[in-house]
């Protein structure tokens, strides 16, 4: 067997890479941020509410998620979403969900965890005068936050929103474990079918780091575009 990089393995297996593999990883990665952030953001506005058994609760969920590895909390729904369906449903048996979901649900709840302190500290940044003009002008708590507060917070985050979605990018990787096929899953099974362990988690490691660093740099654009503009 020939001992030298073999560059050829790589180009034969572009398209599978990225048609399967990039694609799941693309598909997570976007549906988890929008997940996230929304349920994060209501995980948020629960931590500053003034009922304390509310903040308390989205308070213990926040902790609970962020001092669990991913890679646990990726098992752990992978075998009981089936399960907590079956439940949910009445059904006699686990309902099948499949890699995909149990991973979508899984990133969907465990951001939501780091997006909520992103978007608390994101509304904590809003002056609290803006909160009382809305009082002023006859909205209630909800329309407050939904008209004023939250746009403005989501303007002063969204740079600090995307390195965490950069993250989730690279955490999904994860999934692997599961046996799911993201890009690094893709990467693995023709590494070890084709024998080409080195050629393959070399090209993997290079185009996380081209997506990230670029993804990275566009941030930072993006954070002084919006330190210009305050």
């Amino acid at each position: 067997m020939d001992s030298g990089f073999d560059f050829d393995v790589i180009r034969r297996s572009i398209p599978y890479l990225f048609k399967e593999g990039m694609w799941f990883t693309v598909r997570l990665t976007v549906l988890s941020m929008t997940g996230g952030i929304v349920f994060g953001t209501i995980l948020a506005m629960m931590r500053l509410s003034h009922f304390k058994a509310v903040s308390m609760i989205a308070g213990a969920y926040v902790n609970l998620m962020r001092s669990i590895p991913l890679v646990l909390v990726i098992f752990w729904f992978f075998f009981l979403v089936p399960y907590i369906g079956a439940w949910v449903t009445g059904a006699d048996r686990p309902i099948a969900v499949g890699a995909f979901y149990s991973a979508l649900i899984t990133f969907t709840m465990f951001e939501a965890a780091y997006y909520c302190e992103i978007m608390r500290a994101g509304i904590q940044s809003v002056a609290r005068g803006q909160v009382w003009s809305g009082y002023a002008l006859g909205l209630n708590y909800w329309q407050t936050m939904g008209h004023i507060v939250l746009p403005q917070a989501f303007r002063n985050m969204v740079p600090v929103l995307l390195t965490q979605t950069i993250i989730l990018f690279q955490d999904t990787s994860l999934v692997y474990v599961i046996s799911a096929t993201d890009f690094l899953g893709a990467s693995a099974k023709i590494a070890n079918r084709d024998y080409r362990l080195v050629e393959m988690y070399s090209f993997a490691a290079v185009v996380y780091f081209v997506i990230s660093f670029s993804l990275s740099l566009l941030v930072k654009r993006l954070q002084a575009k919006i330190a210009v503009i305050r």
